[in-house]
């Protein structure tokens, strides 16, 4: 069962060939056609029934508000009345003016567990060639649920080519994403106001790669690397927090890094803390255990695959002052 309902792309064919092609330089009324986001969010006050004989009688929860869509009626979620919604129209008009003047290129929409979460994803331009023609691009991704499991996110976002690997750009005080809880009325212009710090923060995050990218590492830190970044928390019996290592997880990437994971060879990667850092990367976007490719994305941009990730980039940097 696949988790993302419907999706539109331009350029390569993305995750597992799943989505509708567009060809370049659509209208966004297109994109919402062809992505599946061409409907709304509705609300409605929650009833319920008392009393198991017979009809019961209906009485009204006014705390709470039932969401669903307005093409099929399936309901999506149950929040509080005081919930401010964030249209699926409103996550593609997010990128009007920036494709328009601003020189990005939206590059897939889509709709993820029926309705319930909506993103989009545009190149912005930016791109840094590594040596060896090992080649990341810039992308903003713009995401929001409406189950309570996402803040809507606007997230520079770095894919390298040769692998489709994504990693969060987040630099500083975690500038590079920024979030608007649903209890907050989503204003795009000010959300891409507060980006604007940010755009600048790819030439910082350029250098980082660079430098990533001419660190040598010995064979003892690559051990060292993967056990600290594949950690996961345990409890034990008596109730102290302590952690634990993946080793199968350790295993995987080892062998990524050794060789077997794309563009491992290259020189940018062979034997450098770059090369540690998108052996996770890889591992988390492609190979990590998941129910399904769906939520093993979810997960890589959302979830604890995002937080490894973001662990991966934090040890790489120390590897490389």
């Amino acid at each position: 069962m696949h988790l993302v309902q419907t999706m539109a792309y331009v350029n390569a064919t993305p995750w597992h060939g799943l989505g509708n092609k567009l060809t370049a330089n659509q209208p966004l009324e297109v994109w919402a056609e062809r992505a599946g986001m061409n409907w709304r969010i509705e609300e409605s006050e929650v009833r319920f029934v008392s009393g198991s004989a017979g009809l019961g009688s209906i009485h009204a929860f006014p705390e709470q508000k039932v969401l669903y869509r307005s093409d099929t009626k399936a309901p999506l979620s149950v929040v509080s009345s005081r919930y401010q919604v964030v249209q699926p129209a409103e996550i593609l008009e997010f990128y009007r003016d920036l494709t328009e003047v601003g020189g990005f290129e939206l590059e897939t929409a889509g709709v993820l567990k029926e309705g319930r979460k909506l993103w989009a994803l545009a190149r912005t331009g930016q791109s840094a060639t590594l040596k060896g023609r090992d080649k990341v691009n810039g992308y903003l991704l713009l995401a929001t649920a409406c189950d309570g499991t996402l803040a809507t996110t606007a997230q520079f976002t770095s894919v390298r080519v040769v692998c489709n690997n994504t990693l969060s750009i987040a630099l500083g005080d975690g500038a590079g994403a920024v979030k608007v809880p649903h209890r907050s009325q989503f204003d795009a212009q000010a959300v891409k106001r507060q980006l604007g710090i940010a755009i600048s923060s790819w030439d910082g995050f350029m250098a980082r790669m660079k430098a990533l990218s001419e660190c040598r590492v010995s064979d003892d830190a690559v051990e060292t690397f993967f056990r600290r970044v594949l950690t996961y928390p345990t409890a034990n019996p008596a109730e102290r927090a302590t952690t634990a290592v993946n080793d199968r997880a350790v295993k995987a990437v080892q062998e990524l890094y050794a060789g077997s994971g794309k563009g491992a060879q290259l020189p940018s990667s062979a034997g450098t803390a770059w090369g540690l850092l998108n052996s996770i990367t890889e591992f988390v976007d492609h190979h990590r255990r998941a129910r399904s490719d769906d939520h093993r994305r979810d997960a890589a941009w959302f979830g604890q695959g995002a937080v490894i990730k973001q662990r991966a980039w934090e040890e790489a940097l120390r590897l490389a002052h």
